[in-house]
């Protein structure tokens, strides 16, 4: 299989998790402007599915290093495949509902309260149980994007009361999502090889890791996003007739949303083995900067704001630029 050799194309590829975690969410702006989004997920989950699959056939079968992917399935204890499974359980309740408030609040909204309140909680949890790097440099960094959060949710209260277009509700599930995202990523670790060159008997790589959590999100899909469907945040009932009026363009816009998701998802597991769990966690989740400047700048969810929020949303991006900046710090 293939592993990554030095810290530094680890970043790259963390970076790359940055890129893709910020950017999946476009797909949903695009589907949504005719498209539910609950209809758009099971597309989205459909791509998740598919690029553990392609992934773990390539990446995860080349190469003399570690172990091969099948191999790696067959030889895979039950409570390490649970592990992962439930890592794909949890991380599907969560963009659940990150997905309904950015159909709610917009992106430049839900990933800084979302996305942030997981990165935070997550790398501290990702630290406890897996130490690497300089813990004081680490939860400075922490520190940093927990204040950027903060200042973008006053941001959007301020400007949401000049528009007269407060949305609690958009906050409430950035929230519980953001708490539930950063469990998931922990249970996905947990049952890891620590040495992708020697993996030990029992456990998964990154690559029959990542397929297992497919395979949670998938699952659990039937259940959770059916629920939303039927008792949906806003809007009418749905059923699966619904579905099945989508056009192939609207359909394809979702599975490349569940594509690009999981090719973060897929690089920051692979960059773990050299930058450890909680920097890798951790500088993935830098998504939310790339998401509050697609939000911001392409889809224009800020328009016409006050000179005193433009300067909040100034602020909120220098923090969370200092804040990333001291996680990779911390890994040196």
């Amino acid at each position: 299989m293939y592993i990554i050799q030095s810290y530094s194309l680890a970043i790259i590829f963390c970076v790359v998790t940055m890129l893709c975690w910020g950017s999946w969410g476009n797909t949903q702006k695009f589907a949504g402007k005719s498209w539910r989004f609950e209809l758009f997920y099971w597309d989205y989950v459909i791509g998740i599915v598919l690029f553990s699959l392609l992934l773990g056939f390539t990446l995860g079968s080349t190469g003399e290093n570690g172990r091969g992917f099948l191999d790696d399935i067959y030889q895979a204890d039950a409570r390490n495949i649970w592990n992962a499974i439930l890592g794909g359980i949890i991380f599907n309740a969560s963009n659940i509902l990150l997905v309904a408030a950015m159909a709610i609040a917009g992106m430049a909204v839900a990933f800084p309260i979302g996305v942030g309140i997981a990165l935070a909680l997550g790398v501290i949890i990702n630290y406890f149980f897996a130490p690497q790097g300089n813990a004081i440099w680490l939860f400075a960094g922490v520190a940093l994007i927990v204040a950027a959060i903060i200042i973008d949710a006053i941001a959007y209260k301020k400007h949401s009361i000049s528009l007269k277009k407060v949305s609690g509700k958009g906050i409430l599930l950035s929230i519980l999502a953001g708490v539930l995202m950063a469990l998931f990523y922990r249970f996905v670790a947990s049952s890891m090889v620590t040495s992708f060159e020697a993996p030990e008997a029992g456990k998964l790589t990154p690559y029959s890791a990542l397929f297992f959590f497919a395979i949670g999100v998938l699952i659990s899909n039937f259940l959770l996003n059916y629920i939303i469907m039927k008792k949906p945040f806003e809007g009418k009932p749905l059923s699966f007739q619904d579905y099945k009026k989508g056009s192939l363009g609207v359909h394809l816009t979702g599975v490349l949303g569940g594509l690009i998701w999981n090719i973060g998802m897929s690089f920051s597991i692979i960059a773990s083995g050299k930058a450890g769990f909680a920097i890798s966690y951790g500088l993935g989740q830098g998504a939310t900067l790339i998401a509050a400047l697609w939000g911001v700048f392409v889809w224009k969810e800020f328009k016409g704001a006050s000179k005193s929020v433009n300067m909040l949303i100034f602020f909120m991006f220098l923090l969370y630029l200092a804040g990333l900046a001291l996680l990779v710090y911390a890994g040196t």
